[in-house]
């Protein structure tokens, strides 16, 4: 039993049949319908199962869980609206001013050697501050907390700044200048006009 509404697996189901239709995937040729695969990516979204339990259940091998579950990421991912219509979103909604802050999420099976400042090698996945392998994601949310926009992930070696400027914060500079939107976020120097 999957605590979601059926309407939301419908929903998922839909836009997969689309993608596969722009694929141009022949009818049948799949070892997961549309309806299924939707059900298999809700369950690791909800269940934070391995992905590798979850293919065994549906009767499927390993790297077709993976790639079934990158399809389910990839259709869910461009329903996602922009960072300036979210942004516009925001004030025409009423809100007085948003909240960033930046996550790390811990991932397994990522080894990516960089150059650090210091010009050593290391692991571009790890995170010295948190100890732990995973992937930086910055979120811009509403003051209670509900999340408005998300980030493309950057390594765990990549400190919140540098995540902020590459990709959220000459949004926001905009947003404070055009729509008197300001921005609070962790104490950081050099963070910018109108985020605090």
């Amino acid at each position: 039993m999957l605590d979601v509404p059926c309407a939301l697996a419908q929903y998922l189901s839909r836009l997969l049949n689309a993608e596969r239709r722009e694929r141009g995937t022949r009818r049948r040729s799949r070892a997961l319908t549309c309806f299924r695969q939707a059900v298999f990516g809700l369950r690791w979204f909800r269940e934070d199962r391995d992905v590798s339990a979850l293919a065994r259940d549906c009767g499927i091998s390993r790297a077709t869980g993976y790639r079934y579950l990158d399809e389910v990421i990839e259709v869910l991912a461009g329903q996602a609206p922009d960072l300036h219509e979210t942004l516009q979103r925001a004030k025409d909604g009423g809100l007085t001013h948003l909240v960033l802050d930046g996550k790390l999420f811990s991932a397994d099976r990522v080894g990516e050697k960089t150059t650090s400042v210091k010009g050593e090698q290391i692991d571009a996945w790890y995170s010295g501050k948190h100890r732990e392998q995973g992937g930086n994601v910055q979120a811009l949310m509403e003051p209670d907390g509900f999340p408005l926009w998300l980030s493309e992930v950057e390594p765990g070696s990549t400190h919140d700044i540098t995540a902020a400027r590459e990709h959220v914060l000459g949004a926001l500079y905009w947003a404070y200048s055009h729509l008197d939107l300001p921005t609070l976020a962790d104490r950081v120097d050099g963070a910018g006009r109108g985020v605090w």
